[in-house]
């Protein structure tokens, strides 16, 4: 089995994950933006956490970088 075939056989895994991925920092984002303050950060590390953190950046911010 080559790389190709790898690919083929895991992209119908890999296509609701990256989707996912980006939806969830897309809302992110917009909620970050619509803000005025934030918790544990400033803003601009806040959306760094969420672009860079892949899957995990954005769950961050949800359960600790947003203030009610």
């Amino acid at each position: 089995m080559n790389n190709l075939d790898w690919l083929r056989q895991a992209l119908p895994f890999l296509i609701p994950i990256l989707i996912l991925q980006l939806s969830l920092m897309v809302y992110c984002l917009v909620d970050l933006s619509k803000r005025e303050h934030t918790r544990g950060g400033p803003k601009w590390m806040w959306a760094l956490i969420i672009i860079l953190g892949e899957l995990v950046g954005p769950i961050l911010y949800l359960l600790l970088g947003r203030e009610e």
